[in-house]
């Protein structure tokens, strides 16, 4: 069976992140991938067994999700959107998929409408018509207006044969984020949370303090604040994994105290985690899902820029276990994560989740029953 995801991260990198796990667990059921990334380029991210192919890139400009940048941070004008769609069309079509899946939207993505219609219309004259398919995360940035609402229900009517959902719905049900009409909630697959294997014990969990924003160019109060409660601790070690480009992660250096390590995001992030004195980070899909599966101790700073709700969503769900508090970015300094590190650290160590994190493997169960015309993939 040939897949073919389409996925434009614009900010972190956590979309391109969930689709590539998707894909690799595509490939190794033997199905033939491709995944269309439409976002800056993750060069530490792991495509192997895939075939990933890249757009000419685009990134928001901090939160404001309208007038987009290229990838050297000029405004993306008509000519260049022209020549994505170009691009997006040749790439997506050429392969004849079977199963087509886009990440986020049309719950998302809505500045990107007109490619991923464009998309949609091209991959819906094919013969045969692929499979065409959302894949979105638990929670949603909830709908400011009813148009959005409509917007996604008309189009998942018109296009859509499911809706892939990578979560529990015991756990957090979409409801939680987003109205689900009755047309839709017809159309909903929950496939459990989208990790990757769980990550081998790096040691004794007594190590590092690590610091992580994502990869993209988020999160200086965070490190900020870890710089000011290192310079209060000097008995730990302090490792704060940096994204954006070389000259970022410089300035940090040059503020950290000493015994802080930074460096850029590592592709052994989550096997990092598993001999962390804890973990302090935002709390985006997957960085929720490193804790949850290596079970670190967390300080979780939920990202709340422009109005973001979504990770503010998530971590009052996680914030209910073991191990785990939430520190708003609101007042958020040296004293307040030092005390909320101290907390973690003395508190009972939470036993690494194993149950309910195989959504990767179940989504690939699900398409394939969709795809042959089995009416059991709910």
């Amino acid at each position: 069976m040939r897949v073919t995801i389409v996925v434009t991260h614009l900010l972190g990198t956590g979309h391109l992140a969930r689709a590539l796990t998707l894909g690799r667990a595509f490939a190794a059921a033997g199905d033939a991938v491709t995944v269309i990334s439409g976002g800056t380029p993750v060069p530490h991210f792991d495509s192997a067994g895939l075939s990933l192919v890249q757009l000419p890139p685009l990134r928001s400009d901090g939160t404001d999700f309208t007038n987009l940048l290229t990838g050297e941070g000029f405004a993306a004008d008509h000519a260049y959107h022209a020549s994505r769609i170009t691009c997006l069309i040749e790439k997506a079509t050429q392969s004849a998929p079977d199963v087509l899946i886009t990440e986020l939207f049309p719950f998302g993505r809505r500045s990107l409408k007109h490619e991923f219609q464009a998309l949609l219309q091209a991959c819906a004259a094919l013969h045969p018509r692929p499979l065409i398919l959302s894949s979105i995360r638990d929670i949603l940035a909830p709908p400011s207006k009813p148009a959005k609402i409509t917007f996604a229900d008309d189009l998942v009517s018109q296009f859509y044969d499911g809706v892939l959902v990578h979560s529990d719905p015991d756990v957090i049900p979409l409801e939680r984020s987003w109205p689900v009409s009755n047309a839709l909630r017809g159309k909903l697959h929950y496939t459990g949370f989208v990790a990757p294997p769980a990550p081998a014990m790096d040691g004794a969990p007594d190590g590092d303090i690590i610091v992580s924003a994502g990869g993209g160019s988020v999160g200086d109060a965070v490190f900020a604040a870890a710089c000011a409660a290192a310079s209060q601790t000097a008995h730990r070690r302090w490792r704060m994994l940096v994204g954006g480009d070389d000259a970022r992660r410089a300035a940090w250096a040059d503020r950290a105290p000493a015994h802080i390590t930074v460096e850029a995001p590592r592709s052994d992030f989550r096997t990092l985690l598993t001999g962390a004195a804890a973990s302090v980070s935002m709390c985006g899909y997957n960085t929720a899902l490193d804790v949850l599966q290596t079970g670190v101790p967390a300080v979780l700073v939920p990202f709340d820029d422009g109005g973001e709700v979504e990770q503010t969503l998530r971590a009052e769900a996680l914030q209910t276990l073991p191990g785990i508090t939430v520190v708003p970015q609101a007042g958020l300094d040296g004293d307040r994560l030092t005390a909320a590190v101290d907390a973690v650290v003395a508190g009972t160590r939470r036993l690494a989740r194993t149950i309910g994190m195989d959504g990767a493997r179940k989504t690939v169960d699900i398409v394939h029953v969709l795809k042959t015309g089995g009416s059991d993939a709910h």
